[in-house]
């Protein structure tokens, strides 16, 4: 595998069925309103079949980290309930498959996510931050499952009041690097006191 390049897998599992959660997933235009903490904005580019083969959407999004991400998905395959895969283009290369799984009463869901990072800052620190990188793909996934949960509950609510009650679903993080920038220096500072604190004690022992 080369340094850019990325295979997650990832598997949910909600109480529910296969229909809501494909009738949520249906629209991905709808994902910036229920799933903000990633999608920031989605366009779809052009318009696929009755199962959205061919469909092309336009996306912005981020994760945990600092940085936003421009790239594009076209649906090439649907087997309806059952199976979606993606192709990406952009700052993301690769395919995504999405397979959906009825378990009685919930629905098992898995994800996988097969690409190559080419946006710039991704491509040349994925020799070194690979692991940060790959945290951050989990931490947005964490953030859609608990999103997705959020918005079955809200399609389930029967009144406006009950609808009400279901809190909003986990927002972005910011693309400012300042919180970042002061938590870099505050780790830098606690190494520097732990480093005289123990050079400290090797003095005294020596006296």
């Amino acid at each position: 595998m080369s340094d850019n390049r990325y295979h997650f897998i990832t598997h949910w599992r909600v109480e529910g069925t296969v229909e809501e959660v494909v009738a949520i997933l249906d629209d991905a235009t709808d994902l910036p309103r229920w799933w903000p903490a990633v999608y920031l904005r989605s366009t779809r580019l052009q318009d696929g079949d009755e199962n959205h083969v061919g469909e092309v959407i336009d996306l912005y999004t981020k994760g945990l980290l600092p940085y936003t991400l421009r790239w594009k998905f076209r649906i090439s395959e649907a087997d309806p309930g059952k199976r979606i895969v993606i192709r990406a283009d952009g700052d993301f290369v690769g395919f995504g498959i999405w397979t959906f799984q009825q378990d009685g009463d919930w629905v098992d869901i898995e994800y996988e996510w097969d690409i190559a990072a080419e946006k710039p800052l991704l491509k040349s620190l994925s020799v070194i931050l690979r692991p940060f990188f790959a945290a951050n793909h989990r931490w947005a996934m964490e953030m859609g499952l608990t999103s997705l949960k959020l918005e079955m509950a809200r399609r389930r609510a029967v009144t406006p009041e009950a609808r009400a009650l279901i809190p909003p679903p986990p927002p972005p993080t910011t693309t400012s690097l300042a919180p970042y920038l002061v938590a870099g220096v505050v780790m830098v500072g606690l190494i520097a006191v732990l480093f005289s604190l123990l050079a400290r004690r090797n003095t005294h022992r020596r006296d």
